[in-house]
């Protein structure tokens, strides 16, 4: 049994405390299905205090608005965004598409199609998300799709010049000066302005995520998100000045964002405490990453790291580091996690900012079922089958025919009996004719 350090408030607590988003998202979803761009354009002054004249940029404005980005942002812009590139190149290259023969003349193939048109949500706020761009838009037009459309809030009144320029850079083929549910709800559902989308991905909000859930069926998601999350496997290897600054690093994404550590060292874990309480009143994102720590932080001191990495598959967290001796251990031992980091020369910063791996990874459990958004996302996996032997459509008739009986429909027994009396010439008992 794990011996605790430091939990976390009991989850009924957790519950009670969050605002049930979900009643004021369905109204507003309904009020910009019914009015549009007259919707959308209250939603954006009421919660942003935005309304211009047109939500989107023009090529004209666009340009004027990254020739004001300095020239080292773009650069590194361009440094991620090409890591993202490479690594979401190798995904599509790893999908294959094929055609079998699996009797004679019988053709059974599958192809991979892009989406028509995707959405891309570049979240802003209090933290301008731009590698968001990168991750959402850069993923979406190696996998081939068409139209990319990208909104993202702007910063109290300002335009988030670093963001629209990575959203430009990485190909959008529309941006738009736009955030929250009236984003995902125009595109999702389509405007007078804002044409509708197949897919939307990125993440946001506790409304943009509640406004994703609502509307998925009606438009594709990426992955239902939540608050972001990091659990360090630590040994007696780890240094746990760094725990303790990697815990941090993603506790400042929100008050709610959970940080866990699970270690085999009782004296890695008691001094990481030291230095989170140590570390916290200097940080200027306190305000967010002390109320994470103090109500989701958690540390648990293991026997060994078997018992560690068993530990850690039930959180299903999506992020994980692991500080050991021997990382890759967890490759081989760990099954549920949205990304693993391996080893002291790795972190979730470089993963959330510059590696080159999406960061639009699976929380609250999610990773039990599915990994991160991928080049995968944005396609269909589709099959075709074409039947050119006469002799194998009338043996694949007669099987059908017995078979569809078995489930008592006669008109894809039928179906079948067509084809095997066609190409025999001979004759359909159930046809009056």
């Amino acid at each position: 049994m794990p011996k605790t350090l430091k939990s976390a408030v009991p989850a009924e607590q957790v519950a009670a405390e969050r605002t049930d988003v979900g009643d004021r998202v369905r109204a507003l979803i309904a009020d910009i299905r019914e009015r549009g761009d007259a919707a959308v354009r209250d939603c954006s002054a009421k919660f942003d205090a935005w309304s211009p004249e047109s939500f989107r940029l023009s090529a004209e404005e666009i340009e004027k608005i990254v020739a004001r980005v300095p020239g080292q942002v773009l650069d590194d812009i361009r440094f991620v965004q090409d890591q993202v590139r490479t690594f979401a190149q190798r995904q599509r290259d790893s999908l294959q598409e094929f055609e079998i023969e699996t009797l004679p003349g019988v053709h059974l193939g599958q192809k991979h199609v892009p989406v028509a048109a995707a959405g891309a949500y570049v979240p802003g706020g209090r933290y301008p998300l731009t590698a968001s761009a990168h991750m959402t838009i850069v993923t979406a037009k190696v996998a081939g799709v068409p139209r990319v459309a990208a909104c993202t809030p702007p910063i109290r009144g300002e335009v988030p010049e670093a963001t629209v320029a990575a959203m430009h850079l990485a190909g959008a083929d529309e941006i738009y000066l736009l955030g929250g549910v009236q984003a995902v709800a125009a595109m999702a559902v389509g405007t007078e302005t804002v044409g509708r989308v197949d897919l939307i991905a990125g993440p946001g909000n506790a409304y943009v995520a509640e406004a994703k859930r609502q509307l998925f069926g009606e438009v594709g998601i990426d992955l239902f998100a939540g608050p972001t999350e990091v659990l360090i496997v630590a040994d007696h290897t780890a240094d746990p000045f760094v725990v303790a600054v990697d815990l941090l690093s993603q506790a400042e994404h929100g008050p709610d964002s959970p940080a866990v550590l699970i270690t085999t060292s009782e004296d890695v874990a008691r001094e990481v405490l030291e230095h989170v309480e140590a570390l916290l009143p200097g940080m200027p994102t306190r305000d967010f990453a002390g109320p994470a720590w103090r109500d989701h932080g958690e540390i648990h001191v293991v026997d060994d790291l078997d018992e560690a990495f068993a530990l850690a598959d039930t959180y299903a967290f999506e992020h994980v580091q692991v500080l050991t001796e021997e990382p890759r251990q967890a490759l081989e031992k760990m099954r549920d996690y949205g990304a693993l980091f391996l080893g002291p020369g790795t972190c979730v910063s470089y993963g959330d900012k510059v590696i080159g791996t999406n960061h639009v990874l699976p929380t609250r459990g999610a990773a039990r079922y599915t990994g991160g958004l991928w080049v995968g996302k944005y396609l269909k996996t589709v099959t075709y089958q074409e039947v050119t032997s006469s002799e194998s459509s009338v043996l694949l008739g007669e099987v059908c025919g017995r078979a569809a009986r078995v489930e008592l429909f006669e008109g894809h027994a039928r179906s079948g009996d067509v084809r095997a009396v066609e190409f025999r010439r001979g004759e359909l008992s159930w046809n009056p004719a």
